[in-house]
């Protein structure tokens, strides 16, 4: 893709001629929202009844990496202490366990060549 293909909106030039019943939108109850996202097919539910009993501490080669996390995501990690960069990564770990591969991840790799 193209500089020249990309459009960027701020909050002052944001078309105003978008199709979003906004009216409509803001007199759903939370009912209506819940069933509407549990109709849509792009939009399966994940089952997380289970999902710190499935977390698993694992001690392994790590590297420095970057994420840029929006600032409400960090400080909400950030409020369960010392160790949020492991629950983040325990968070990402399940996530990704959620949802099946057909590759090995590489921490897959990793635990058969250790």
């Amino acid at each position: 893709m193209s500089e020249e293909n990309i459009v960027r909106y701020t909050r002052e030039n944001l078309p105003k001629d978008t199709r979003t019943d906004w009216a409509r939108l803001k007199a759903m109850t939370e009912e209506e929202i819940e069933a509407n996202a549990l109709a849509d097919p792009d939009n399966p539910p994940i089952d997380m009844s289970d999902f710190w009993e499935r977390g698993v501490c694992v001690d392994g080669a790590r590297g420095l990496t970057r994420l840029n996390l929006d600032p409400d995501i960090l400080n909400w990690f950030q409020k369960s202490g010392q160790g949020y960069t492991h629950l983040i990564n325990e968070v990402l770990q399940a996530y990704m366990q959620t949802h099946e591969h057909t590759e090995p991840s590489s921490r897959d790799r990793f635990k058969k060549e250790g």
